[in-house]
């Protein structure tokens, strides 16, 4: 046999036994220990995240101006919404995952993640194309005037499609913290930040893009991010990769996602 034969049969043993190792401490191992192992990198990626806002915001304020500052605040609850819907499937995947995990019903885990991919873009592509033929309305609704409103519609122009990258990362993140990778979860929100942090000057400042280079810089931020999420799922050396034939919605599915996410949702 050819000498690299063995060596991608040694991987793929040593990738079997680690998915192995991985589920066998989530259905062993103290729930204290999973708990401080799971949740701290969590909170850290949560944290992370805000860097999103307060960066957009102090280089928006210093070199924009108090009304650009005013038209980003009116853009909030579209975000909030954005955020809310998904979580609701990012939550109650990961849940469903979860239990189906623990046990060992991997098949059925599979068919969960398959349909909440589908879910997830079903649901952006919607709410996506609602906010955008109704934009300067919801705005307003928001409490856009005159003079905050061109600051707004510029901003949400950007950021609109850049919110279907979002929910596959908040979504996916938390589907791959629930099946054993709660440190690749928080790379994936770190590794947003970061580029964010980068361009947000790059192209408000040096490009002059204003609160449109902003939203760019957060669009790409998030393009890294979802692309580094989606791309731990198609891998074959994870716990839960993706497969073919589960991406059909199935109402009983669904309902089961969104029974247990339609909580977190609300909250948002």
């Amino acid at each position: 046999p050819h000498p690299f034969s063995h060596s991608a049969m040694n991987m793929r043993n040593a990738n079997t036994a680690n998915d192995a190792e991985r589920l066998e401490q989530l259905q062993h191992k103290p729930i204290g220990r999973l708990l401080w192992q799971y949740s701290l990198p969590a909170v850290v990626g949560m944290l992370v995240m805000q860097l999103y806002n307060i960066v957009d915001r102090i280089f928006i304020g210093q070199v924009v101006g108090p009304e650009a500052i005013a038209g980003l605040a009116i853009t909030f609850p579209v975000m909030n919404i954005a955020t809310a819907l998904g979580t609701l499937v990012g939550a109650g995947a990961a849940a469903r995952v979860s239990l189906f995990l623990g046990a060992s019903q991997e098949n059925k885990a599979q068919r969960i993640l398959g349909n909440a991919l589908v879910l997830t873009l079903v649901i952006g592509a919607i709410y996506i194309g609602l906010f955008a033929w109704k934009m300067d309305e919801v705005l307003c609704l928001f409490g856009a005037n005159e003079v905050t409103l061109p600051y707004a519609r510029d901003f949400m122009m950007y950021i609109l499609p850049g919110l279907m990258l979002t929910n596959l990362t908040f979504s996916f993140n938390n589907v791959m913290r629930a099946s054993g990778y709660p440190r690749r979860a928080m790379m994936t929100m770190i590794i947003g930040a970061v580029v964010n942090v980068v361009l947000d000057p790059l192209f408000i400042i040096v490009f002059d893009w204003g609160i449109a280079g902003a939203a760019i810089a957060t669009d790409i931020a998030m393009a890294v991010s979802a692309v580094f999420v989606m791309a731990h799922f198609v891998r074959k050396d994870v716990t839960l990769p993706m497969r073919r034939g589960t991406f059909g919605l199935k109402w009983n599915i669904v309902w089961a996602i969104i029974s247990i996410g339609s909580a977190p949702a609300v909250v948002n």
